[in-house]
């Protein structure tokens, strides 16, 4: 299946209502029918103006994090359409994938 892979890029202290940002993303994407997502967490990471940000033992509020999925055309639509709505800024990556499941007969 032709899809794009999207990647969405915060930090663990980002919020959204009353929510972590990439909770409110993974249930977001769930509502609209996406059928995964993963959150991964780094250990350090610079954002685009440069500042560092990384996991500290104490505090990880600064930790990067990444929310990945792939998702068809229209699903991917309607994604871009509710993050606007919504008015979250995210700095996202967004790549022409083909994807499907193995083992099925």
């Amino acid at each position: 299946m032709q899809a794009y892979q999207l990647e969405f890029f915060t930090e663990h202290d980002k919020r959204h209502g009353h929510q972590a940002l990439y909770q409110w993303l993974l249930d977001t994407a769930r509502g609209l029918g996406i059928r995964g997502a993963t959150v991964f967490t780094g250990t350090m990471g610079f954002g685009r103006h440069g500042r560092m940000h990384s996991a500290h033992f104490f505090e990880l509020a600064d930790q990067p994090v990444v929310v990945t999925m792939a998702a068809t055309e229209e699903e991917a639509q309607h994604l871009f359409a509710r993050l606007e709505q919504e008015q979250v800024h995210l700095v996202y990556v967004k790549i022409p994938v083909e994807y499907g499941e193995t083992g099925h007969s």
